[in-house]
């Protein structure tokens, strides 16, 4: 009897929690990114610090895999492979990062919280249904982050920071069709593995492009202070959040587990404001508790849905 108990808790833990952990991770692992990036884009092109994040894991990636004899994918593995690539780090990480770029990274973190509101329009366009309670606590969230980032508004008026709104925009567009075309066919190969090669192959293209416009500078013009946040992205950012992100998105429903694009921007501002000695307004907090509740409604939408 205890024996079964002891299995019956330890697969619940594996069912719920390790997906939850997993978010947690996501939710606040991703939220460090966006100041590594911003502070990487400032002395070097932005797009060779995407294609250098993602070419190093990309290839650890593939040795690993390699190493343990895992097999290749074939036929039309690949071509979900490539679309991945494309949507999920050609696209959307090669665009946001250009554009915290031009954009301050709180901007760009509120600009990332768009994601699910996408999931959840191009669900309704597929035709799936949404409870309402899941689209009024997105929404909720959503203005939750916006009232955050309140004094980050004034960026809009600056010319340069238009080309990093549209890009960033665009990036969380592909985001969002990758994230579902991710729920859909993740399943037909190593999750793992595609996520190794998926990086791998949009660091090529990615190099391939700055190589052909001439917007690349040589690796060792590159200053340290650049190299620790592309180490920093290549461990904590590519490495190891992108496999919890993909074991989350596998066990979690697609609205649920595209919540850490909520939850991002406020792990900036507590950063900011204990290492960068950043004031923590009013606006922070009215926008925090605002966001903590749009994710409660969000949380017991999913276990109506599961009822």
């Amino acid at each position: 009897m205890r024996t079964r108990i002891k299995n019956a808790f330890l697969n619940q833990i594996k069912t719920i929690g390790l997906p939850i952990l997993a978010l947690c991770w996501v939710s606040f692992f991703w939220g460090t990114t966006w100041i590594a990036s911003k502070e990487g884009v400032k002395h070097m092109p932005a797009l060779q610090l995407a294609a250098i994040r993602q070419f190093i894991p990309g290839l650890l990636y593939i040795i690993f895999f390699t190493i343990r004899k895992a097999p290749w994918p074939k036929g039309k593995q690949w071509k979900t492979i490539f679309i991945l690539a494309i949507l999920n780090f050609v696209l959307s990480n090669g665009l946001s990062t250009w554009g915290v770029k031009y954009i301050s990274s709180g901007l760009g973190a509120i600009i990332g919280a768009c994601v699910p509101l996408w999931v959840a329009i191009i669900s309704l366009i597929r035709g799936e249904r949404l409870i309402r309670l899941t689209f009024i606590g997105l929404i909720v969230s959503f203005g939750g982050v916006c009232i955050v980032f309140y004094d980050h508004l004034n960026d809009f008026l600056s010319p340069d920071f238009r080309f990093g709104i549209i890009v960033s925009i665009i990036s969380t567009v592909t985001w969002a069709f990758g994230t579902l075309y991710t729920k859909k066919k993740s399943a037909s190969f190593n999750p793992y593995f595609s996520l190794g090669l998926q990086m791998f192959i949009s660091s090529i293209i990615i190099f391939a492009f700055t190589g052909a416009t001439g917007t690349a500078v040589p690796l060792n013009t590159i200053p340290a202070v650049s190299w620790w946040a592309i180490g920093y992205l290549v461990i904590v950012g590519s490495i190891l959040t992108f496999t919890a992100f993909i074991y989350s998105l596998q066990h979690l429903p697609a609205h649920i587990s595209t919540i850490y694009a909520y939850i991002n921007p406020i792990v900036a501002v507590i950063l900011g404001t204990f290492i960068f000695k950043e004031s923590l307004s009013i606006a922070v907090i009215i926008g925090g508790s605002t966001t903590l509740i749009g994710l409660y409604m969000v949380n017991q939408s999913m276990r109506k849905s599961k009822r």
